[in-house]
């Protein structure tokens, strides 16, 4: 450290008052100091965030011209006057519009001049919002957010005429948002206003909206209705989910024939439904709830495909009441007749069940094998057969073509065929010709064996660009050609539109990286490192091709909760890393949904401990086949990936410099344990429930970052030193900086701050920087967002030691 930098590590952390408090739970007593931290409101604690907001203002004062310098190499990457590739929906064009220097995206629209016209009308993004001949501006969100500090739009539903705007607002950050009626054209408001909900949605007509009130705990539980033009106040309850496991929301079917509930927990899921011609009757099951089942439904017809050319409707369900990793069943609706169960139907696509907890009701034994088996059953298509961690994603049915989307080997991964050859497929009982689409080449791309191989003796897995690819734009059923985006860690996204008629892939718009960016200067690589049970964890490496050698500096990132997956994707704030010479790595730890449903259940509840196993493995190898240097190596995660951050920094301290958690979930017993909190009963699906599982109590209490952190123990001099919980002085600890937000429903302010102050009073490093006004996706605008991730990369930088940019990096 330079002198300055010693000084500012001198500046004494703010000392937070100790009131003890008691949580008794399954004969275990835990002493909690700073539990009073959890009354926000009052004088004590928020004269405390001012304190560590100020404490950490100094501390990073240093880091100020490193922050500019970020800041401004990231503006040199973006093309500030943009605009989004127009989608066509009920007679207009869509379309975003960011100006440079503005905060927010300007949304738009241009009239269908051509009812038989799909090609999106070529525009000037230089031009002002409404400066378009017909041009329309929809919404200009800078104009709305001039008066708040904090602005996030919630939803937009426009009524199928295009003259009403159903627009939902957060202004505090706590995701309550305020929606309101407007007219287009001329601005107008509607009186009626619905305050503080989850959710709303239109009937087509624009005669209804239907909207999702939260509750105290912060859960969408029920749906009302309102007739526009009427008093709120006679709105009319149209259904309640009582249990407190489940979530629910309302919205309209893709061909907008209904009107859809969706109700679920964790693990279990319910479709209701009513037409949109009687949106005053009653909302009655598809299929019945199953408890550990989830389903979903959708509606489509193979047109004119009935033996005297009669259009065949169709139901869809897809499902995993008998495969763990779901599967797609098309019910012939001719023939079959409500009510329906999960089953019914031809299945066209199913999942691997290895590795599953019921998998072996699929294919005995299969439960007991490792999750990257190649699956193979002779109904799938022929692009699914033999293919490991086969999960099923979805699938869409437009007039023109079939979209099947699905996941393999850890990575997202796409398929289309036409819909008539799907119609034949289907009613001669054949497995469908699905086809994968795959991203065009990029011309003059490196190969694998022009790539410097990271030195991984014993590993295996090969380098090339590690894609994520899914439809996207697709609004319209009548579309003659299908949307998809793909992008990977290196190569900024691209728009294609094909044609499963006659295979014409066209490239609508490739993301634009100002500043000479040339993804060909940088390598991505996947490799496989087995974890200390046995499994085979993917991982995800990314760097400059020019900048492979030993002991680098490493950026390693994870979540790895929720079933959801960390695929690939291109960061601009990501360059000024790689730039530098790190070596950015992404362990897919199990807990996640990369390698389908058994790598999700495989890290939670009372199997939890193996994300962070998997994510210390990971590290732990990459830095002993001496390819990072644990002295030099950063850790980042933001939630439920702060939950993993904070224990990591308890299980193997000695791996990391310095750990970055954003909104970290680290006081995840006292939380699962109050079910009067936000979340929690509905969380237990995920964690398990403590207040009445002693046994999920013990594994949580093990675990749980806050308890287990360093506490501190006078000495002698005077001064407080760090021991673990069984009395062992802790030899080495990585610094800490936490980002949290005084408004987020999701992990409340409290749990941070609490892990803050322990680890401060244990006399370590940690720093904590607290949004006043923000809630759990921080601060909003784009410029403050951009500037917000400078700050952090800044903090990153240094306890890597990678300030200074490669000399083969300076433009």
């Amino acid at each position: 450290m330079t002198n300055e930098q010693n000084a500012q590590a001198a500046i004494p952390a703010p000392q937070a008052a100790r009131i003890d408090s008691e949580r008794n739970f399954h004969d275990d007593v835990f002493v909690d100091p700073y539990e009073w931290m959890r009354d926000k409101e009052s004088p004590r604690l928020k004269q405390y965030v001012a304190d560590e907001n100020a404490y950490t203002e100094s501390r990073m004062a240093h880091l100020g011209p490193l922050r500019d310098r970020l800041f401004e190499e990231f503006r040199s990457h973006v093309q500030e006057t943009d605009m989004s590739v127009p989608t066509r929906m009920d007679g207009y064009w869509y379309y975003a519009r960011t100006q440079e220097g503005k905060q927010y995206a300007v949304q738009c629209r241009l009239p269908v001049c051509d009812e038989d016209d799909w090609n999106p009308p070529e525009i000037d993004a230089t031009q002002r919002p409404g400066e378009l001949e017909g041009e329309q501006v929809i919404l200009d969100a800078n104009v709305e957010a001039q008066s708040h500090d904090f602005y996030r739009i919630g939803g937009m539903d426009i009524s199928k005429d295009g003259r009403w705007l159903l627009l939902g607002v957060d202004t505090n950050g706590d995701e309550r948002y305020d929606f309101t009626i407007r007219e287009i054209a001329t601005g107008r408001e509607l009186p009626e206003r619905f305050e503080g909900i989850a959710a709303a949605c239109f009937t087509p007509d624009a005669r209804y909206v239907f909207y999702t009130v939260l509750d105290e705990a912060q859960r969408p539980w029920l749906i009302r209705r309102h007739k526009v033009g009427t008093d709120v106040a006679d709105d009319v309850d149209v259904y309640r989910e009582e249990d407190e496991r489940f979530w629910t929301g309302i919205g309209v079917s893709f061909d907008e024939r209904h009107l859809v509930i969706g109700t679920g927990s964790k693990t279990t899921s319910e479709v209701l439904m009513l037409p949109v011609s009687d949106p005053e009757g009653e909302f009655t099951p598809f299929i019945p709830r199953r408890e550990g089942v989830e389903y979903d439904v959708s509606f489509a017809t193979f047109e004119g495909a009935g033996e005297r050319g009669e259009d065949v409707p169709v139901a869809v369900v897809y499902h995993n009441a008998t495969n763990p990793n779901f599967e797609i069943d098309v019910i012939d609706m001719r023939a079959h007749a409500a009510p329906y169960a999960l089953g019914d139907g031809t299945m066209i696509a199913c999942g691997s069940p290895y590795g599953c907890e019921l998998g072996d009701a699929v294919i005995e034994g299969a439960s007991a094998m490792p999750v990257g088996t190649p699956f193979d059953d002779p109904r799938n298509p022929q692009l699914l057969r033999g293919v490991r961690g086969l999960a099923i994603d979805g699938i869409a049915l437009h007039r023109h073509f079939v979209a099947l989307s699905y996941r393999a080997d850890g990575l997202p991964r796409l398929a289309v065929m036409g819909k008539d050859a799907a119609a034949d497929d289907f009613l001669h009982g054949r497995p469908w010709r699905f086809e994968a689409v795959t991203p065009p080449a990029l011309d003059g791309d490196w190969t694998p064996r022009d790539v410097p191989a990271p030195a991984l003796d014993g590993f295996d897995g090969e380098a090339g660009r590690l894609y994520s690819i899914g439809t996207t734009g697709n609004p319209s059923y009548d579309a003659p050609r299908m949307r998809y985006l793909f992008t990977s860690y290196t190569r900024p996204g691209e728009l294609h539109e094909l044609d499963t008629r006659d295979g014409a892939d066209v490239l609508l718009k490739e993301a634009t990286v100002l500043g000479g960016y040339d993804p060909r200067d940088y390598a991505e690589r996947r490799v496989w490192v087995t974890a200390r049970d046995g499994e085979r964890i993917p991982v995800s490496l990314v760097y400059r091709r020019d900048a492979m050698r030993g002991r680098m500096p490493m950026f390693v990132i994870g979540y790895g909760a929720y079933e959801i997956s960390s695929d690939p994707g291109f960061s601009i704030a990501r360059l000024s890393l790689l730039d530098r010479g790190v070596l950015y790595a992404v362990p897919h730890v199990r807990g996640g949904g990369e390698m389908g449903r058994a790598w999700y259940e495989n890290g939670r509840r009372l199997r939890k401990k193996h994300t962070f196993e998997d994510f210390v493995d990971v590290t732990a190898a990459l830095q002993d086949c001496g390819l990072a240097d644990p002295a030099r190596t950063v850790a980042n995660g933001g939630s439920a990936g702060g939950l993993l951050m904070g224990a990591v920094a308890n299980m193997a301290p000695e791996r990391y410099a310095g750990i970055e958690a954003d909104v970290p979930f680290v006081d995840a017993l006292t939380t699962m344990l109050d079910p009067s909190l936000p979340l929690t009963v509905t969380e237990w699906d995920e964690w398990g429930d403590p207040l009445h599982d002693a046994e999920a109590y013990r594994y949580m209490r093990d675990y749980s970052p806050y308890e287990n952190a360093p506490m501190p123990e006078p000495a002698a001099d005077g001064a407080a030193h760090a021991v673990w919980r069984d009395g062992e002085a802790v030899a080495r600890y990585p610094k800490i900086f936490v980002t949290t937000s005084m408004n987020d429903s999701r992990v409340l302010v409290v749990e941070p701050l609490k892990w803050v102050a322990r680890l401060q009073a244990a006399g370590l490093d940690a720093l904590i920087r607290i949004e006043v006004e923000a809630g759990h996706g921080g601060g909003t605008g784009r410029y403050k967002q951009w500037r917000d991730v400078c700050y952090e990369n800044a903090w990153c930088l240094e306890a890597m030691g990678a300030e200074e940019l490669l000399e083969s990096a300076v433009r």
